[in-house]
């Protein structure tokens, strides 16, 4: 039996069916595809930032770990590199000194928190012991601590120190070091020098800085540096 044939409306009918089938198809993909594009975009836009970032706390990591190495925790207003803060003190004999005194030499400059006390007697007489070696290096030594003239020379004569010992009853030059400081013990705070080093190379800047030392050893950290 022959078969009908199929009419133009049928045929008009299936494909636009056809084509209404197929436009869904067509705009998931465009849909998809900028939706891609647009993650894609927004992630190369971030991503420099994102670099920048990392750039900017690796340096940060960097001039932390530069710091630690002449012993600068952060907290400390003297620079590697910059020029000493001048100062003019006297020393145990009354004689006024300054750090222009010493321009062409290294100098070690040592603060302690008080005369004749355990841990600053063990240290200034380490420093009195190898005072040849410091001088051989072409180097001072001068101790500063809050402690009046008087105390000094009570200090230096019980101990025969061969170095001068300044003293800073003002804090003035205490505070252009940074070294004047808020102190706890047996949860009482007061204001009193953190034990420090600082070494002032021959041009008058500031070389290395020892914040928070501990006695022992320290002398020989103090000579390796000088060189």
């Amino acid at each position: 039996m022959p078969s009908k044939p199929t009419s133009n409306k049928s045929k008009k009918g299936s494909q636009s069916k056809s084509k209404i089938a197929k436009k869904p198809v067509k705009s998931k993909t465009k849909t998809a595809s900028r939706s891609t594009q647009q993650k894609t975009s927004r992630r190369r836009s971030v991503s420099p930032q994102k670099a920048k970032s990392s750039r900017t706390l690796a340096s940060k990591k960097a001039v932390k770990r530069v710091a630690k190495v002449p012993s600068n925790d952060g907290d400390f207003p003297l620079q590697i590199g910059a020029p000493a803060p001048d100062f003019s003190l006297a020393d145990e004999t009354g004689k006024l000194i300054h750090l222009s005194d010493f321009h062409g030499k290294q100098v070690v400059l040592y603060f302690y928190p008080k005369d004749d006390t355990p841990g600053c007697t063990k240290e200034a007489c380490a420093f009195r012991d190898g005072i040849q070696e410091v001088r051989h290096k072409g180097a001072a030594v001068l101790g500063v601590s809050a402690d009046s003239v008087e105390s000094h020379r009570k200090f230096s004569d019980k101990f025969q120190l061969n170095f001068p010992l300044l003293s800073d009853e003002t804090k003035t030059m205490l505070e252009a070091y940074g070294v004047w400081k808020e102190k706890s013990m047996y949860g009482r705070k007061f204001m009193g020098i953190e034990r420090t080093t600082v070494l002032i190379k021959e041009d008058g800047t500031v070389g290395r800085i020892w914040p928070k030392v501990k006695v022992d050893g320290h002398f020989l950290e103090v000579l390796k540096a000088l060189g």
